[in-house]
């Protein structure tokens, strides 16, 4: 018989957030991450109306780790959880209770309502932990609903696929496919088996997933700053435009797209430590084209690509991108 507090962790799952049901208690606070994706994560406290954050907190897909000790403080907690940009756009969700300030970096922040220079504000969801033989506990789950267990395979099974291996559906259940793919990667990496039970693994999977593809399209940046990409693809007819793809100094990125193209389009910009637009000789530090499509400052996937400023959309020139029947292409980004 499921309790009503498991109602609520299946009801908020589905929308891709927490969280568990409440149960008063004094002990330290873990937080798992139950997502097929390897994410940093921010605490919040509220007491009174007055608000801190603090983070940000590694935790691969199926880790658990202790992020508060001794009493959970102030009348609510907060999470919010990001992506590593290795994945492209979030996918994580935005909605949730609270607007509260973050950093880039690492931080702590006393006053997490108004943000100062090099801050910016995010959505927290409230969690109410859960009373555990171990503590107090709350997780990060999505809709597949995965366990620890599950959510540490589905997430090597997505990195897999991001580093061109078919390790079969995402799905946290372990099978041929699977089984292969990862026998494979060891292999073409010298690792013995036994790597992939430990918990760098995901460092090196990353790590992999970073470098340029054999097939398809990879985003390099060559240049000394942080760059932010869109990519354009035709879907059922139409093009559809997505961003914002964080692709990092010296690293390289591979975006999603489905299904196969041929030709993709292109946008990228460098951005500074405070996320604003880099100039050179005047001009913003960018790379597109002449095809003019539809973006906008937030993260956004955009199916239209008319009239782009009277939706108070931005029109941006893309470079098409056409991608050979067999290997891969690679869009570096120089200064």
């Amino acid at each position: 018989m499921k309790t009503a507090g498991q109602s609520t962790i299946r009801a908020l799952a589905a929308a891709g957030l927490l969280v568990f049901a409440a149960v008063p208690a004094r002990a330290d606070l873990r937080l798992c991450n139950r997502l097929s994706y390897a994410v940093e994560a921010a605490i919040g406290v509220e007491d009174r109306g007055a608000a801190a954050t603090r983070g940000w907190i590694r935790l691969n897909p199926g880790e658990c780790r202790g992020v508060l000790q001794g009493d959970v403080p102030g009348e609510h907690l907060y999470v919010h959880a990001r992506a590593l940009a290795v994945y492209g756009p979030s996918p994580l969700p935005s909605s949730g209770h609270a607007d509260l300030c973050v950093g880039d970096k690492e931080f702590v922040i006393a006053t997490a309502k108004s943000c100062a220079r090099g801050q910016h504000l995010v959505r927290f969801t409230e969690v109410k932990p859960a009373e555990t033989p171990d503590g107090l506990l709350a997780a990060l789950a999505e809709e597949a609903d995965y366990t620890d267990d599950q959510a540490r395979l589905a997430g090597i099974q997505r990195l897999l696929a991001m580093s061109g291996y078919d390790a079969g559906p995402i799905d946290g259940v372990t099978g041929r496919k699977t089984e292969s793919a990862l026998a494979q990667f060891l292999k073409d990496r010298g690792l013995a088996s036994a790597a992939a039970e430990q918990p760098a693994f995901f460092d090196v999977l990353i790590e992999a997933a970073q470098q340029p593809a054999s097939t398809g399209l990879s985003w390099c940046n060559d240049t000394a700053f942080t760059v932010m990409a869109a990519l354009g693809a035709e879907e059922k007819g139409a093009i559809v435009t997505r961003g914002w793809y964080r692709v990092e100094p010296g690293k390289c990125l591979r975006p999603d797209f489905t299904p196969p193209a041929r030709r993709l389009y292109s946008f990228a910009e460098a951005v500074d430590g405070d996320g604003h637009k880099v100039s050179r000789g005047g001009k913003p530090l960018a790379w597109g084209g002449a095809t003019a499509m539809c973006t906008r400052e937030a993260k956004f996937e955009l199916g239209d690509q008319r009239d782009c400023v009277a939706r108070g959309l931005v029109p941006t020139g893309f470079a098409p991108v056409d991608l050979p029947p067999k290997g891969g292409t690679i869009v570096r980004f120089k200064e």
